[in-house]
């Protein structure tokens, strides 16, 4: 369904363009001005079908609005039983006027029950087609209108009825007050609005295009949503099991059992008989184990909407950045322009290939012309010492000029891999600091708008300040739980329900996201300060003299020497350096030793990617792969191995699934410093896939040209790593 709206546009006939005057870009630049000048709008409405796989935007609006939906909807269901079983009227004690908690509730009026009861099966029945649209039991087309209808219905029911029993049947103050019940009414009504409202902007997603008709839910979030309504369930059968064991009200207790789950204890409520205590065993350590796991899925929820979405949008920011840096020049512009614009649209173009070290130039063949026959005398022209050394020499400028081109593209590809590198690095750095940013947000404003709602509602019962609300909202937040201060008002115990059910998870994952940023910055300070002081670390000092002093430690570094040298000579060993026992593998060549190391023989290459999957096999074992970064000169190394056993050009292409990765870009969208996996997962499966293509042309006859024949060495060493 498709609604289009646009104004007329008046025709001038001494409009070049609607004479035809304007043809080709020049019509279509004159037409999109003239639109892009006019107050035009256009309006449409696309649905897509279930089985559709193109892109999807809205990111938040088609997975974060339903889960949150689907988090305050049973809670707005709980507290609209909290409504319906507890009257919403209450007669003060006479020697306590003014203490809510000495309100005794009488009955309502029947009406108000009915029409109570109605929003709590509206409320429950909106809940279940929600579920039934995430289980795909029934269409979203039909499952995502009916909740919202049936909330919106709650919501004005709820309000219906506090409407009406504020004008015909209001309490007599100052002798009655609004109980428990009328306030968890309105926050029930508040809890339907907000989630209709949110899950209406989710289908207008969908009316629009933006995503599919159904939710692509994972496990966690599928998890999520089952421990939510776990947690509900428990939170509201806990305080019926509670009331009627302590002969208390329901609403008393659900504050109880919500302080329990949380761990603040205030105090104030508590169980008075032994039936009460022996049932808080079970039931706290359910509840914590159950929030405990609610708050884990919240939070890697919460990291993964932002990985996904927010960080890598960083990540492709920096990276079209630093590509625009890189064609600085007119020249390297029009030159990208041209390859873009005869490049075949069918074709993968060979890209970040630093170790195609075939020679690109044109050289002069001295040695074809060594054994000519001479015009003159008939017989081959013997070459004199100048003609051998010309020879000599144009060979050295040969390898020289191939030596020079490829020390210079891997220098360029080099400086690639470290803008690259650098974009990893900040990357890292802002998903730790955008999550701990988010989180110190929502606590900050959870605990000053808590503070405030706290502040009105207390202020009549404890005379209670603002400075007083931060301070009990600060408290409740680390559940420390003095018992000084406790919500003692109709309005302030169902206040403090919702709010620490956000609160305190919110509180949890921002002591979470601060094990990444502030405790790990304060555990490495910690261990600075143990390795300047009580367990000084071996060669700091040096190091911290090389920098600082180098004069100074160059001197000591001779003395050293000379005296350790005078020591061995005196004891009759032999002065030089010897070889580490404990650290027998090499460095990494350096750039100049890559461009010099020609080796053509597959054979060797075999068994340098045999050692190649041993070493990464070993470095994805150990407890810190997942930091693990390699070198530009062993990443040369390590696509070197991947990239020798690819098929010729000119040989039968392979399925892309069966070839493996060959080709990427350092700052291209498949980017190895891009993918989910660590370095040494991502180079292991390379290296494998690598290895699998050689193998089939060893079977094939490839290798070497021998046909039917394998390397011995090569077989036993690939089936000693399998």
């Amino acid at each position: 369904m498709v609604i289009s709206t646009l104004p007329t546009i008046s025709e001038d006939p001494t409009d070049p363009a609607a004479n035809g005057e304007h043809h080709g870009e020049d019509c279509e630049d004159s037409a999109s001005k003239s639109l892009a000048k006019s107050p035009s709008y256009r309006l449409s409405f696309r649905m897509r079908p279930d089985d559709d796989d193109e892109p999807q935007d809205w990111w938040f609006a088609s997975t974060a609005i339903p889960l949150v939906a689907a988090t305050t909807g049973p809670l707005a269901n709980v507290m609209s039983i909290a409504a319906l079983i507890t009257p919403w009227r209450a007669t003060y004690d006479p020697d306590y006027i003014g203490q809510d908690s000495t309100a005794v509730g009488y009955p309502d009026p029947r009406w108000c029950i009915a029409l109570n009861a109605a929003s709590l099966v509206c409320g429950v029945v909106g809940n279940l087609f929600l579920l039934f649209n995430f289980t795909r039991f029934v269409r979203y087309i039909v499952a995502l209108p009916m909740t919202i209808l049936f909330w919106y219905l709650a919501t004005g029911i709820l309000i219906a009825i506090t409407i009406s029993v504020e004008k015909h049947v209001p309490p007599h103050r100052p002798d009655q007050t609004y109980s428990q019940g009328f306030w968890h009414a309105i926050i029930a009504a508040v809890l339907y609005l907000i989630s209709s409202m949110i899950l209406m902007i989710n289908m207008l997603g969908y009316f629009l295009g933006h995503y599919p008709q159904h939710f692509e839910l994972n496990d966690e979030q599928r998890n999520l949503i089952l421990q939510t309504m776990i947690f509900f369930v428990w939170l509201a059968g806990g305080a019926g099991v509670f009331a009627k064991v302590s002969d208390q009200q329901y609403v008393d207790m659900l504050y109880f059992c919500d302080v329990t789950i949380l761990t603040i204890g205030f105090g104030d409520f508590h169980p008075i008989n032994d039936t009460g205590r022996g049932l808080v065993f079970p039931f706290s350590v359910g509840g914590i184990i159950i929030l405990g796991l609610l708050v884990s899925s919240i939070h890697r929820f919460a990291r993964e909407m932002s990985r996904e979405n927010i960080v890598k949008t960083h990540v492709e920011k920096r990276r079209v950045q630093t590509i625009e840096r890189s064609v600085s020049s007119s020249f390297e512009l029009r030159r990208q322009q041209d390859y873009d614009h005869h490049i075949k649209p069918d074709k993968r173009p060979t890209i970040s290939a630093p170790f195609d070290l075939k020679p690109r130039t044109v050289t002069f063949d001295v040695e074809k012309t060594q054994h000519q026959p001479d015009l003159h005398v008939g017989r081959p022209r013997r070459l004199g010492p100048v003609s051998r050394t010309m020879s000599s020499g144009m060979k050295t400028l040969r390898r020289a000029g191939s030596r020079r081109r490829k020390l210079l593209l891997l220098r360029e590809e080099k400086d690639r891999f470290t803008a690259m590198r650098d974009i990893q690095n900040s990357t890292r750095t802002f998903k730790r600091y955008f999550a701990l940013s988010m989180s110190i947000i929502a606590f900050g404003l959870l605990w000053c708008v808590g503070a405030i709602g706290f502040w009105k509602a207390e202020m009549k019962s404890q005379n209670l300040t603002y400075f007083q609300a931060l301070y009990f909202c600060y408290v409740s937040l680390l559940t420390i739980g003095y018992g000084d201060l406790s919500p003692t008002s109709n309005a302030g115990k169902p206040f403090f329900i919702a709010w620490s059910l956000i609160a305190v998870p919110t509180m949890t994952i921002l002591i979470s996201d601060m094990s990444d940023t502030v405790v790990a910055s304060f555990k490495r300070g910690t261990f600075t300060i143990g390795d300047w002081t009580v367990l000084p670390k071996a060669g700091l000092w040096r190091k911290w003299l090389d920098k600082r002093f180098p004069w100074l430690f160059r001197w000591l570094q001779k003395k050293a020497t000379e005296a350790a040298e005078g020591k061995r000579i005196a004891q009759g060993f032999a002065v030089g350096l010897k070889t580490d026992p404990d650290n027998p593998n090499p460095p990494p060549p350096t750039l100049e030793e890559i461009a010099d190391e020609n080796i053509k023989d597959l054979n060797t290459m075999a068994r340098k990617l045999v050692s190649a999957i041993r070493r990464t096999a070993s470095d994805l074992k150990s407890p810190d792969s997942r930091r693990r970064r390699y070198s530009y000169e062993e990443w040369v190394e390590f696509t070197r191995l991947i990239r020798f056993s690819s098929l010729p050009s000119g040989a039968e292409m392979e399925e892309e699934e069966e070839q493996g990765v060959i080709e990427w870009d350092w700052i291209g969208q498949n980017s190895p410093m891009l993918a989910e996996e660590s370095e040494a997962e991502w180079l292991l499966d390379r290296l494998c896939e690598s290895l699998g293509r050689y193998m089939r042309r060893d079977s094939a006859g490839n290798v070497n040209g021998d046909k039917g024949k394998g390397n011995s060495k090569v077989d036993r060493d690939v089936v000693s790593i399998l």
